[in-house]
């Protein structure tokens, strides 16, 4: 059996042989340019094997460098993370705590990883929110970064999508207040032009984790032609061979943009 047709099993996808899984995928269809993940289910995780939820979060960080590290070989260009919603500060103190510590460690060890595998790191969201600590780790590694070529990788942190369409319609009425822009102009590539993600193309791909069927405030804007996929697999058990997976599923749409094909 051909290597592209083993891909269509489960079994086969989660094979040792990682570089030829990468390249029949290549050979078998379109690689998003870009993927967006609501990484959910760590505390349900944990908790399932009588944990804190904070180990779940731990566990996590593992799954990130492992998702993050196959996008970039299988030849992702944009990988978005929804890292830390602007909801989520209304989590206990003592969590959001710990979370921005885990942070703080993440963005210092996995410096390296970054460098070594070409990545560029990139963060969207209300940045000012964070803790020094935290702002000043993730700004000296964008900065160490920022000539990776292969990959970006944008974390969504203190981020939500009502917040960032609200600021771009705040910067744009602005514009108009000030004569630089015409109301009468305004359209789609406007907006686009005001969002944090300005330059980056818009997800082929959504995936989300622990089996929840909503977008949780995450590029509103952004995912209006995204194809979803959801798993019931919680984050932290979330490894190449699942993203493979969806990248399979990825490849079997007909993405028709509201057109009909003749």
């Amino acid at each position: 059996m051909e290597l592209v047709q083993a891909l269509t099993s489960s079994e086969k996808v989660q094979s040792s042989d990682d570089a030829a899984q990468q390249e029949a995928l290549r050979q078998r269809g379109e690689i998003p340019s870009h993927i967006a993940i609501i990484m959910d289910g760590n505390g349900r995780w944990a908790k399932q094997r009588g944990h804190n939820r904070f180990f779940g979060h731990v566990e996590g960080v593992s799954s990130v460098r492992d998702i993050a590290e196959a996008c970039a070989q299988v030849g992702v260009r944009y990988l978005t993370l929804y890292t830390f919603s602007t909801e989520n500060w209304q989590r206990p103190a003592m969590e959001v705590s710990s979370l921005m510590k885990l942070l703080v460690h993440t963005i210092r060890r996995e410096r390296q990883t970054l460098l070594k595998n070409n990545i560029r790191l990139s963060a969207i969201g209300d940045l000012d929110k964070l803790p020094t600590a935290c702002r000043v780790e993730l700004e000296e590694t964008m900065r160490a970064t920022e000539a990776g070529a292969k990959m970006t990788l944008t974390l969504a942190l203190s981020y939500s999508g009502r917040w960032e369409l609200t600021n771009a319609m705040r910067e744009i009425a602005r514009k108009v207040q000030r004569g630089e822009l015409d109301p009468e102009t305004i359209c789609e590539e406007t907006i686009s032009n005001h969002l944090c993600t300005a330059g980056i193309p818009d997800p082929e791909l959504l995936v989300r984790t622990g089996g929840e069927l909503r977008v949780s405030n995450y590029l509103l804007w952004q995912l209006a032609y995204t194809e979803l996929y959801v798993t019931d697999r919680y984050w932290p058990e979330f490894r190449r061979p699942h993203l493979y997976e969806a990248i399979l599923s990825y490849q079997d749409r007909d993405r028709r943009f509201g057109r009909v094909v003749a």
